[in-house]
């Protein structure tokens, strides 16, 4: 096989697998070992992919935020497993903070049962919640983002700063040891800043899709929050990696 349609065969099967090894490329191209390794090799100084003790991942960088209809229909089953161990941080009478975010929809309608001042960027979470009467349901105002329909610019942060609640859940659209959490508009990464900021507990729901991705601004380093919950699909690596933080780190069934 020539060397470009075997290196396309490797790319198509990164981009569909969060972690890959020499020997599932071999099994992929049938190409030998030593071939799929000069291969890698290439590529990692090209920057395409990234390299670890436990095989290779695609560098992932995202130009642009993904509107929430395109976001519903991924993942669901993980963002499920995800804002269902999330809700089993909120207890009655909390003031929590609601990220923008499909994750986030699913973690509210876990929550619809307790008496709680909700804070949400999210139009279509602020609308749900507001049919719960023992909820209080505030949305932080601000011009709307068409792409997640939900509340940026600097009313909105002004707001956040001005509030101390006891828990903060934020999303992302990438997430990564090294770069932390990342956004693709710097006006939404000062917004995701301000959200969790003030909070007692700051909490990252990310689904392992997202590991290793990331966008051009700087949302947070992991080591700023009090927790991360993800789904039973991330790899042993991430998870080794995480144990050197001081946070809690969850992988949700």
């Amino acid at each position: 096989m020539k060397g470009y349609n075997r290196l396309e065969q490797i790319m198509d099967y990164l981009k569909s697998h969060n972690l890959v090894t020499v020997d599932e490329l071999v099994s992929v191209t049938d190409a030998s070992p030593a071939t799929i390794r000069r291969d890698l090799i290439k590529l990692d100084q090209e920057g395409v992919i990234s390299r670890t003790h436990g095989g290779v991942t695609l560098n992932r960088f995202i130009p642009a935020q993904p509107t929430t209809l395109e976001k519903s229909q991924r993942h669901l089953a993980e963002k499920r497993a995800i804002a269902a161990r999330a809700a089993s941080l909120v207890k009655a009478g909390d003031a929590v903070v609601l990220d923008a975010g499909t994750t986030m929809i699913e973690l509210a309608r876990h929550l619809t049962h307790l008496p709680l001042r909700v804070i949400t960027s999210d139009l279509h979470i602020a609308l749900f919640l507001a049919e719960y009467k023992q909820i209080e349901v505030t949305i932080i105002g601000g011009r709307i983002d068409d792409s997640s329909q939900s509340c940026v610019g600097e009313h909105a942060r002004r707001f956040l700063n001005d509030i101390w609640p006891d828990i903060a859940f934020a999303s992302c659209n990438g997430w990564d040891f090294d770069r932390g959490i990342t956004s693709p508009t710097e006006e939404k990464a000062a917004l995701k800043r301000d959200l969790i900021v003030n909070a007692t507990r700051r909490v990252l729901l990310a689904d392992s899709s997202k590991y290793g991705k990331w966008a051009l601004f700087n949302v947070a380093r992991l080591h700023s929050l009090t927790d991360i919950i993800t789904d039973s699909h991330i790899t042993p690596d991430v998870i080794e990696k995480m144990t050197s933080l001081d946070i809690r780190f969850t992988v949700a069934d």
